[in-house]
């Protein structure tokens, strides 16, 4: 187990150096000059010079992102050039808010779906399996700003039950925080559930044409000890990859339900500071975003052998 868990950090470790490159080039091709940018139009050439000198921009690219690196690694992305705040702690307070919503709907996804598509499976072409499948297939294929605007004009609007605009903090008051969370979370957990019940039913199809399967009905065991003993722990494997690849998408992809909801996340950060072109931010954003990604999927590779056994064996 522990060389498994050593391979997969190595092996995250060039992929984070070829992000870090990826977004550091991007950065430096969209057209512009960042410290025009931060001191305005009626900069003077003498100024403009100092600041690219103490930003490090009069360099060239390799020597840039040495000392771009080398502030990172030491937790320095920067300053904002619109807010003047540190770019990691900004970034920081966005995730923070992000990952509120994403971890709460991909929860509630996972509990609800796995065990909806490992019913399809187990009732295949029969009336439960239809009716889920349809529904998970009419789930995904709704797209998640129109569902939202679906959930405020009911919920919101027509209903009065939750809060239509607007932003709380858990830490400021929790209760109102959590009635604002509702929908965002409602949301996404309507989304991904057609996703990860339609991975949950495909993958429990291919358990259940196995031969150990058939040997442990042979035994005479009952159709809900060999789903939940035998069958479940090989079939969540690849949903349980497919929720670390979608946890990694929300939490840096969520820009449109943070739109629809007013929520300040990182995915709303990084739509604005690509407006206002506040470069040392959508860097940090950029770099920030991949590197949970991979480290999500880290996590996910070091937890698979937990339900396949035979991944360390190989």
């Amino acid at each position: 187990m522990l060389r498994f868990a050593l391979a997969r950090i190595v092996m995250a470790i060039p992929t984070l150096l070829i992000v870090a490159v990826a977004v550091f080039v991007l950065i430096r091709l969209i057209p512009g000059d960042a410290a025009q940018l931060m001191l305005g139009d009626m900069a003077t050439p003498a100024a403009l010079a100092d600041l690219r000198a103490k930003l490090g921009l009069d360099k060239d690219w390799v020597t840039q992102f040495g000392l771009w690196g080398n502030y990172a690694l030491h937790g320095d992305l920067g300053t904002s050039i619109n807010t003047g705040q540190p770019v990691l702690g900004l970034v920081w307070d966005r995730f923070v808010v992000s990952a509120r919503v994403v971890l709460a709907a991909v929860l509630f996804a996972t509990l609800v779906a796995v065990p909806a598509g490992m019913i399809a499976a187990w009732k295949q072409n029969r009336a439960p399996d239809l009716i889920l499948v349809a529904g998970a297939t009419l789930l995904v294929s709704i797209p998640t700003f129109w569902l939202g605007l679906l959930l405020l004009l009911f919920f919101g609007l027509k209903l009065d039950w939750l809060p239509v605009v607007g932003y709380v903090s858990l830490s400021t008051d929790w209760k109102a925080g959590l009635l604002y969370l509702v929908m965002p979370v409602l949301t996404l957990f309507l989304h991904e559930i057609g996703v990860l019940m339609r991975m949950a039913r495909a993958s429990t199809l291919e358990v259940l044409r196995l031969d150990y399967i058939t040997h442990a009905r042979a035994k005479g065991l009952s159709e809900s000890s060999v789903l939940i003993h035998h069958a479940f722990r090989n079939a969540f494997g690849p949903t349980w990859t497919l929720i670390g690849l979608v946890l990694g998408n929300l939490l840096g992809g969520i820009a449109v339900v943070e739109t629809v909801f007013t929520i300040p996340g990182l995915g709303r950060l990084l739509v604005d500071s690509i407006f206002a072109r506040d470069y040392p931010v959508i860097q940090g954003c950029l770099l920030f975003v991949a590197v949970i990604y991979v480290v999500v999927n880290l996590i996910i590779d070091l937890c698979y052998p937990l339900f396949d056994p035979r991944v360390t064996a190989e």
